[in-house]
């Protein structure tokens, strides 16, 4: 019998516009017709854990790793790259790059109450288009009880080290696997798709995907 559920873990950082627009065409793919469900669930995954804890100054940060100009030629490229997600990144807003270790301790208390494709819409929506520091625990907390979340149990999370060595851990066994960027699609635990694909791009992997896993002769192990 076919399996009727094809489970993805979804690696992505939420200071990562690519992981943004990933996330937007993943819905759309997501709302085409097939004949199986989808289970997701969130994987931390953190493109510079070294940021201070409070964050660095974004517009300084930008230059000092792309230069003066690079910036505004990055910003075009990624709008364009949106175009048809209906998303419009105002990195103007953006005063800081936050460190987004305490966004992730919140995703992962958003997982346990089955919430977590919400806040990281919501989480992206914060940071890209309000220029929100989602490092910020009071930010985050904010964010975290308009998605419905209770507020003392995620301002717990978010205050919490408990998760953090599950973080760091997930970080290593991204990259072990060959996740060298995100956004990144485990597809039933054994096929890798990585970068913001087009969502009919998707669909047909995920039919794919879930033909192959229903055979015996299924491959073990992420798969690029």
């Amino acid at each position: 019998m076919t399996a009727q559920r094809l489970h993805i873990d979804v690696l992505a950082d939420f200071i990562c516009p690519w992981c943004y627009i990933g996330k937007r065409k993943l819905d759309q793919a997501l709302a085409l017709p097939r004949e199986f469900e989808i289970s997701l669930i969130w994987r931390p995954y953190q493109l510079d854990p070294s940021i201070p804890e409070d964050g660095v100054d974004y517009k300084t940060s930008m230059r000092q790793k792309f230069g003066p100009d690079a910036g505004k030629v990055i910003a075009e490229k990624i709008n364009q790259a949106a175009d048809g997600t209906h998303l419009q990144f105002n990195f103007n807003q953006i005063e800081r790059t936050p460190n987004t270790l305490r966004s992730h301790r919140l995703m992962i208390y958003a997982g346990q109450m089955g919430q977590q494709h919400k806040l990281a819409e919501a989480l992206f929506a914060a940071y890209f288009e309000q220029g929100r520091d989602i490092g910020d625990p009071t930010v985050l907390a904010e964010i975290a009880q308009a998605c419905g979340l209770e507020q003392d149990a995620s301002e717990a999370a978010v205050a919490s080290h408990q998760a953090d060595d599950h973080i760091k851990a997930s970080n290593m066994n991204a990259r072990e696997s060959g996740v060298s960027g995100v956004p990144a699609l485990i597809l039933g635990g054994q096929f890798m798709l990585m970068g913001a694909q087009e969502p009919e791009y998707l669909h047909r992997i995920f039919l794919k995907a879930h033909a192959k896993l229903a055979t015996p002769e299924a491959q073990s192990g992420p798969n690029a």
